[in-house]
């Protein structure tokens, strides 16, 4: 796996990066807002122009869940799935309502090098042991890595999440137990523990693939620990802030200015009084972020309808401290690199 550019430690990797060559081939990737009908709840959103379908050729990240902890419109929670060449290769949480538009997009586990997890809220895991579920059908051999937080209060580390799910002797879906030994036609899964310490724990090279590479960064999220992913395929970088407020600091000093072809930010709160403070950016701190990574490109992604309702004024927020492209995702929207 190939790793560069150190910075701030001897610990922290950085990522190479570049531009967004669009999102689908022979496009050019613009924020746009497509004719809608009034009913259309995207109508008057900035959008990126989509392809019908993720590349067969290159490497595409594709948004299986764009939405947050609240049943809205068409949203399932939030989740990820990087293609490389036609193949599912990396899924990046598995909110609720991912496993339906896992399927709708081709994902397969038996293909995939990993499953990373920003943070344990049901809105990011809650579809995991389904997705699992159906690789048990797929053949798998390999074993599969999955990487998450470290325990805190009232969260347990994603290896005792995972055994109390899947645990042959006490877990919630034992019948699926046999991923802890790679017995009964699972693939055995290796489960590493990150440490998040508040935004502040060590910064982790992730060595689970030869077709990308990762690093996870611990992040604020509150009382949740919760993790940051930078992901590179070949010359190309993308970030995924996850969930994270205004106090990860630590993370935003880090990644100053390494331009990355594109940052996931969760667009959940609007900023105005009385919503709930101390776990998530508000636009003007997204913009903030973004203006000190400097992508080509913001998408905002974990859309609320408290945050979509008051979008124009978000999008102002964020236009003070970042001047790119912004454009908000919508379930299976495909990203090409």
């Amino acid at each position: 796996m190939k790793l560069h550019r150190g910075k701030v430690s001897a610990s922290l990797v950085m990522l190479g990066c570049s531009a967004l060559a669009g999102c689908g081939i022979g496009m050019s990737d613009k924020s746009t807002s497509p004719q809608s009908s009034p009913a259309d709840p995207m109508a008057g959103i900035p959008r990126a122009e989509q392809p019908a379908d993720c590349p067969s050729e290159g490497a595409a990240l594709q948004v299986l869940g764009s939405g947050g902890p609240i049943a809205e419109a068409s949203r399932a929670g939030t989740s990820y799935l990087l293609w490389i060449d036609g193949e599912p290769k990396l899924l990046i949480d598995a909110g609720s309502g991912s496993f339906l538009r896992f399927a709708e997009a081709g994902g397969k586990v038996a293909t995939l090098d990993a499953i990373l997890l920003t943070h344990l809220h049901a809105d990011h895991t809650g579809d995991i042991i389904d997705i699992l579920n159906t690789g048990g059908f797929e053949g798998r051999t390999e074993p599969l890595a999955i990487v998450g937080p470290a325990e805190a209060p009232r969260f347990p580390a994603t290896s005792e999440f995972i055994e109390r799910l899947l645990s042959k002797d006490s877990g919630a879906f034992a019948y699926n137990g046999g991923y802890g030994d790679g017995t009964e036609g699972k693939a055995q899964l290796e489960v590493r523990d990150v440490p998040s310490f508040g935004g502040n724990g060590e910064v982790t090279p992730l060595d689970v693939s030869n077709a990308f590479s990762a690093i996870a960064y611990p992040v604020d999220h509150g009382p949740v620990p919760a993790l940051a992913y930078e992901i590179e395929v070949g010359d190309k970088s993308i970030v995924i802030a996850g969930d994270q407020s205004g106090r990860s600091v630590v993370f935003q000093t880090m990644m100053e200015d390494i331009r990355p072809a594109i940052l996931f930010a969760h667009h959940v709160i609007n900023g105005e009084d009385g919503q709930p403070r101390g776990l998530h950016r508000t636009p003007a701190e997204i913009g903030q972020l973004a203006g000190a990574i400097k992508p080509e490109r913001l998408v905002l992604t974990h859309n609320m309808e408290r945050s979509l309702s008051r979008i124009d004024e978000g999008l102002e927020a964020i236009g003070q401290s970042y001047s790119g492209d912004v454009s908000v995702a919508a379930d299976l929207d495909c990203y090409a690199l």
